[in-house]
């Protein structure tokens, strides 16, 4: 078990089903997937209907009903900061955009959201009383943020920038480069390189990958539930993996890790 009661800086903490149309529906679909619940919240109401969905009673990530009409259903990722306005500053100073600039959330924390360079979008939280995701790197849980762009090595020095993020560049079989985002050497998520890997049309994003203990029986749970098979399943180094679209049109990624992975988690104690 992978429980989390903080996250170092500069730390993927927090994911959240964003602008989903329906709670219940998406409720539905998750319980099957992950066995996840999505409790009413005693602040819901206040918050505009958020909730948190729980894998054994722990937090493992936010929902957000749709708040603006036509606006995508997406899983989006959150860094852990210190100080979420120096961190905007630098967003803005390394040729990045606010989306939403940093907001108290009911002495939870702070929160802001920011575009990259590339155009990806990913979430900033400054910890108050909540610091994010419970539980995490087990099956139903998040176990890895990755970015996903057509400009590397300008996200390179971005990141770098804004979340002195270390670039660890991984040769693969197939001669491509992956890179692993590392803070004080400990990983902390990837990125790929689209070009030449995902059509034109998919802009460049932060993707979310949950653990499983069976792909390919989470990916027929995924089509009994209204989702979508969109590539794979594949076998790579780090395990078996999925990428799948919930029935709101979401994202997102399922992982069966290898022995090899596992093992490599556990020496790093993650």
């Amino acid at each position: 078990m992978s429980e989390r009661t903080s996250y170092a800086p500069g730390t993927p903490c927090w994911v959240e089903l964003s602008q989903t149309p329906d709670v219940a529906a998406s409720e539905a679909f998750y319980r099957e997937l992950f066995g996840w619940e999505m409790p009413e919240l005693p602040n819901s109401a206040e918050l505009g209907g958020y909730r948190r969905a729980k894998l054994r009673d722990r937090d493992v990530a936010g929902v957000s009903p749709r708040m603006q009409e036509g606006a995508p259903t997406v899983w989006a990722t959150y860094v852990s900061v210190a100080d979420a306005a120096a961190t905007m500053a630098k967003v803005g100073e390394s040729g990045g955009e606010a989306i939403v600039e940093p907001m108290d959330v009911m002495g939870l924390g702070t929160m802001a959201v920011f575009s990259d360079p590339g155009g990806a979008v990913c979430g900033i939280w400054q910890p108050g009383t909540f610091a994010g995701a419970e539980l995490v790197n087990e099956p139903g849980a998040v176990g890895w943020n990755e970015l996903s762009t057509r400009e590397p090595e300008g996200a390179k020095a971005f990141y770098g920038a804004v979340f002195d993020w270390e670039a660890n560049d991984l040769e693969m079989g197939d001669g491509s480069t992956y890179t692993e985002w590392r803070v004080e050497g400990r990983p902390v998520g990837g990125m790929l390189d689209m070009r030449g890997r995902m059509p034109d049309e998919v802009p460049a994003h932060w993707g979310v990958y949950f653990g499983t203990e069976d792909v390919d029986a989470t990916v027929e749970k995924v089509r009994a539930g209204g989702g979508e098979l969109l590539f794979g399943p594949m076998d790579i180094e780090p395990g078996r993996f999925a990428t799948v679209r919930d029935p709101f049109g979401a994202f997102l990624n399922v992982m069966q890790p290898s022995e090899q992975l596992l093992a490599r988690m556990a020496e790093e104690g993650l």
